[in-house]
């Protein structure tokens, strides 16, 4: 029998276990650089303080990187389920892609922001009663600085969007999408107090930023396969995201895909991969 590969379905929620020890080796990697300095000069010094620098920044920016907590990148198993989330709402195009969503039988997960959140909160409870799933993405969405935040503004924005959430729609959010994708190294404190699992992508289209259908459609579908993860984004100025989930669904349907939460699907997916 087919399955989800190594994994089985009640492992793939997995937050951070041991953030702090992540910090400790960090200041401790600064105090090896310092060693080197002083034992060697700038010639050892100087490429261990870049390497170890340059390390943080790559675990910091890159979606998947996985050295500062855990990031589920793909679903595993061999089944054509994808899982759909759409970051950014709720917004304007909330109703029309649960619509959309409704149509073709589809469910996604909404990585809702905070405030936009309080502002609809009767948009987030629809988004929940449709079936859909919902995810925490920051109660500010702070994008040009969430990568250098501190541990106590990460908590704020963390916790602060876990209790709007859960005030709303009576249920606490399991899954945690960082905004725009970064991870620094304090984002897994908060992550393990609020018992929250990471999740990246492995397909996206870059749509939310100013784009166009056709070159949007096309990196999305070439990165689909089993257990794709796709980004999507509702609101954006450019004002095509309902497009691109409209002509996106009816090219997964053609393909003889499913779109489906890995929370509430688990059973069916392992039964569609045998």
């Amino acid at each position: 029998m087919a399955s989800w590969g190594m994994t089985t379905p009640g492992t793939l929620h997995r937050p951070p276990r041991r953030p702090g020890l992540i910090l400790g080796l960090l200041a401790l990697s600064q105090v090896g650089v310092a060693w080197l300095w002083w034992r060697f000069g700038w010639t050892a010094g100087l490429p261990a303080m870049l390497a170890t620098h340059l390390l943080v920044v790559w675990a910091t920016l890159y979606p998947r990187a996985t050295l500062f907590c855990p990031a589920l990148s793909r679903l595993p198993t061999h089944a054509r389920v994808v899982w759909l989330t759409i970051d950014d709402g709720p917004s304007i195009d909330t109703p029309a892609l649960l619509d959309l969503l409704d149509r073709h039988g589809a469910k996604a997960t909404f990585f809702v922001v905070g405030e936009r959140a309080l502002a609809q909160p009767a948009m987030v409870q629809a988004i929940r009663d449709r079936g859909h799933g919902i995810g925490n993405h920051s109660a500010t969405h702070p994008d040009t600085r969430f990568w250098r935040l501190g541990p106590g503004a990460l908590e704020y924005e963390i916790g602060q969007n876990q209790s709007i959430l859960t005030a709303i729609t009576g249920d606490t959010p399991r899954w945690y999408r960082s905004v725009v994708g970064m991870t620094n190294p304090f984002v897994g404190l908060s992550l393990k107090r609020h018992g929250l699992a990471r999740v990246a992508w492995s397909a996206r289209g870059f749509d939310g930023v100013d784009c166009q259908l056709e070159q949007v459609l096309a990196r999305i579908t070439r990165d689909i396969q089993p257990g794709a993860i796709v980004l999507l984004h509702e609101g954006a100025a450019h004002g095509h995201n309902v497009a691109i989930l409209a002509r996106l669904l009816a090219w997964l349907d053609a393909e003889g895909y499913r779109a489906v939460l890995p929370e509430s699907d688990a059973r069916p997916l392992v039964a569609a991969a045998a």
